[in-house]
């Protein structure tokens, strides 16, 4: 879900896919973007599907009409495209991968690893705090075939210093059986902001 899009020559994907895109040096393609969520309020929003607007739908439409439908298989259709013309593919999901009260619905996290048994690295971020009751309880709320597809942590956005984080790392370990596989300074980009959150 964006409220910043990238507008092609006959296509409209969310822009920090097209950021992705040039930072790949690769070129923009919709099919990066199967699903574009563009809220327009009230809990509605433009739907499009692989570049092209597809309809104006209500949350409740589309959880309970399109995500596990058309919005499934036109995942599953992008990644099997790209998957043939690149030699590696990063899966971006989209928030959590636990939230409970979506996952029935949730085609942005773990269901797609799963259908390419995807090595998942999960990323926190440390600057908002919570970081690791964030890893654990994510863990927590997996179900167990999900779990496991889960390798290691990715601490990002770290400011402060990494000899007071470092002995967290164990601690992380000894409870989840995973590694920290290493942490991203918090860095100022001269590139635009992913979302509206920012706004």
């Amino acid at each position: 879900m964006s409220s910043y899009s990238y507008v092609g020559k006959d296509f409209e994907i969310a822009r920090a896919q097209a950021i992705q895109a040039i930072a790949a040096r690769t070129n923009i393609d919709p099919w990066m973007n199967p699903i574009l969520l563009k809220p327009i309020g009230n809990y509605r929003s433009e739907v499009f599907v692989n570049g092209k607007f597809y309809k104006k739908m209500h949350a409740k439409e589309y959880y309970k009409k399109f995500s596990l439908t058309k919005g499934l298989s036109t995942s599953k259709e992008s990644l099997d495209r790209l998957r043939r013309r690149y030699d590696m593919v990063i899966l971006e999901g989209a928030g959590s991968p636990a939230e409970i009260n979506l996952a029935r619905y949730d085609i942005a996290n773990m269901r797609m690893a799963e259908y390419c048994s995807a090595p998942v690295i999960l990323v926190t971020d440390i600057d908002k705090g919570g970081s690791f009751a964030s890893i654990i309880g994510t863990l927590a709320l997996l179900e167990k075939k999900y779990r496991k597809l889960i390798k290691g942590f990715v601490i990002n956005k770290f400011r402060g210093d990494m000899e007071i984080l470092r002995p967290s790392f164990s601690v992380l370990g000894k409870k989840t059986m995973k590694p920290v596989f290493g942490t991203i300074p918090l860095l100022k980009f001269d590139i635009p902001e992913e979302d509206s959150l920012h706004v």
